[in-house]
């Protein structure tokens, strides 16, 4: 916040430097260094005692202010005229104050001036201090206050807001004792200040920011109207068609009216605590999801009010901290934008961990279920073990590297979510039915392959003389030897010796269906780290975690497949090269179905996705 224009009596004069910096100078309009004017003088005299900020220098020789920034750019402004508090203080010993109150909207304290005479300094908005005055300090002394020159005072009071300054208007009045009840009546009027607080680059960028991502960003000040709108505009706020109220238009407005109005006003000039607390009801009675930033005591309501309350860490008063949902520790807007895309990277990351297990949970149910029903009962494809292997070991740490997906490239140009919004809904339906149905064929026909490999097992030999039996085809259910066939659709079979034999799968097949099965999910954590591109699209390398947890993933898996004491536990085998073929080839179709299946759902573009003309 600094200050750059003053209107001191009838003159104008241009401040000097930026910052907090008391280095600059106070110069006349269209002329050289002001000189010792008494009207300037007592201006900047009551800017410095009506005053709660401290200009600060640090030891990197940085200046910086502690309180208020309004003010601190008064006592700025004040000290490249060389006028400081101490000096004044050591002349002019305080008697008190009346605090700022929202609804006077000026603040007052009381000293004594050098003549030993009781004075009270007052500063305030422009209008209110006019209001209030009935004298002007002039060249010539102190003079009745007529309306032709209020008018004067006013029309440059609106030409110094139109140009997005802030203004103050300042003025004092003498008492014979010290009872200052009356303090802010019959006032003397001295000028105005107008100062300006630049807008950060970063906070142009969130907004334009806000505007793709469907975020409407709204100003709620206590500034004039011509002062908000100039600072809407050069923030690109305001957009064609919004409008802009003020606290006076408000108050004529009932809550019907203020509803219809909230949807295409941008810009709230001159309100009180009141009318904030109004405007976010009305946005919420409007299906919006209201956030509220403020750093006062009066903006305390209406964050308490708002869904989300977000108070400045910086300028923030106690008050609007402890009624706040979050804290801004460097009081940036861009914050702000930056928060909402890391919320909705990780609501996204969220639906890819849900999606990526319940289509695993589900396609091991699938598994499990149809081919003990199309195989009979004895054929499970999965031991109780591997399965406990698998939601261990296998999903969890792919599941886990899915949180810590990047967000994806349009994530900021989406429509913000609606609160009846699920995180399984039609589109992660449809994607866990596909995924699982994809998983079951992959593991089905591997587990088959493995029988015929790998042969079946006499489930009522004793422990230890358990015979194997090759399946070559269907056509028989007399077992004969261990050359002869199987008919694996029916649970027990007849020996030529009237011998009952049961059969289940083999280690081989239980193998295969378990190896053939951790390949599908790994391979399925890649394509579920994106629920509209191809994985190819976003990097297939460019998650590490990703890359970390399927390594581990898959050593931990070959360990209970090659270690030959493991085995027994996890009913395995050791796989040779000629194993691995087929299972990667089978492991590779719930992957290349999961991105035809986004590549199809997303064909005429993202779900949702606006134009950025919208």
């Amino acid at each position: 916040m600094t200050v750059t224009r003053i209107y001191a009596g009838d003159q104008k004069y241009e401040v000097t430097g930026i910052g907090y910096a008391p280095e600059g100078a106070i110069r006349q309009e269209g002329g050289g260094v002001a000189g010792d004017d008494p009207i300037l003088k007592r201006l900047l005299t009551i800017g410095t005692l009506c005053n709660e900020a401290e200009l600060r220098e640090t030891s990197g020789g940085t200046w910086g202010i502690l309180g208020d920034p309004t003010e601190g750019a008064m006592l700025t402004a004040a000290g490249k005229a060389g006028v400081t508090r101490e000096a004044l203080l050591a002349d002019m010993p305080r008697l008190g104050d009346l605090p700022f109150d929202s609804e006077r909207k000026l603040r007052s304290v009381f000293h004594r001036d050098p003549s030993g005479t009781p004075v009270s300094l007052t500063k305030g908005a422009p209008d209110i201090i006019i209001d209030r005055c009935s004298s002007e300090l002039t060249a010539d002394g102190v003079k009745p206050l007529t309306d032709e020159r209020k008018e004067e005072i006013l029309a440059q009071n609106s030409e110094y807001a139109r140009t997005a300054l802030r203004v103050l208007s300042f003025a004092y009045s003498i008492h014979e004792d010290e009872d200052f009840s009356d303090a802010e009546e019959n006032l003397i009027y001295v000028g105005l200040m107008g100062m300006i607080d630049p807008p950060r680059e970063e906070a142009r960028a969130a907004i334009a920011e806000c505007h793709r991502a469907g975020i409407r960003a709204v100003m709620i000040t206590g500034d004039y109207r011509e002062t908000a709108v100039a600072i809407a505009k050069d923030l690109n706020l305001m957009q064609e068609g919004d409008g802009v109220l003020t606290g006076k238009d408000l108050e004529g407005m009932s809550e019907e009216e203020l509803r219809r109005a909230v949807n295409t006003t941008s810009v709230y000039a001159r309100v009180s605590p009141e009318h904030k607390v109004r405007i976010v009801e009305a946005l919420q009675a409007e299906g919006n999801i209201a956030s509220m930033t403020g750093d006062g005591v009066n903006d305390a309501p209406a964050l308490k009010r708002a869904d989300i309350g977000v108070a400045m860490g910086i300028t923030g008063t106690e008050v609007s901290k402890s009624a706040a949902d979050m804290i801004l520790t460097d009081d940036s807007f861009a914050t702000i934008v930056s928060a909402v895309e890391e919320g909705r990277i990780i609501y996204a990351n969220i639906r890819k961990f849900v999606g990526f297990l319940l289509s695993c949970n589900v396609g091991e149910i699938l598994v499990i279920f149809l081919t003990m029903l199309i195989m009979g009962p004895q054929m499970i494809p999965l031991q109780p073990v591997q399965l406990l292997w698998l939601n261990l070991i296998t999903d969890s740490f792919p599941a886990l590297a899915l949180g810590q997906e990047a967000g994806e490239p349009d994530i900021m140009e989406q429509p913000p979510r609606k609160k009846t919004d699920r995180i399984l809904n039609r589109e992660m339906i449809l994607s866990i039915i596909v995924q699982a149905a994809a998983i079951f064929i992959a593991v089905f026909i591997a587990f088959n392959i493995g029988i015929n490999r790998y042969g079946a097992v006499d489930l009522n030999a004793a422990d230890g003389e358990s015979d194997f039996y090759r399946v070559e085809d269907r056509t028989n259910n007399i077992i004969h030897d261990e050359t002869d066939t199987v008919y694996l659709s029916s649970e027990n079979f007849t020996a030529e010796n009237g011998d009952q034999k049961s059969f289940g799968p083999s280690a081989g097949a239980l193998t295969y269906a378990f190896i053939t099965l951790i390949m599908c999910e790994l391979l399925r954590a890649y394509s579920s780290r994106s629920e509209h591109y191809s994985v190819f699209r976003i990097g297939f390398f460019s998650n590490r975690s990703m890359l970390q947890a399927t390594a581990v993933s898959l050593v931990l898996t070959l360990a209970v497949i090659y270690i030959p004491f493991l085995q027994p536990f996890f009913n395995t085998t050791a796989l040779g090269l000629s194993d691995w073929l087929p299972i990667i080839g089978l492991a590779l179709i719930p992957f290349i179905i999961g991105e035809a299946f986004k590549l199809i759902y997303h064909r005429s573009g993202r779900k949702g996705t606006r134009s950025l003309e919208a």
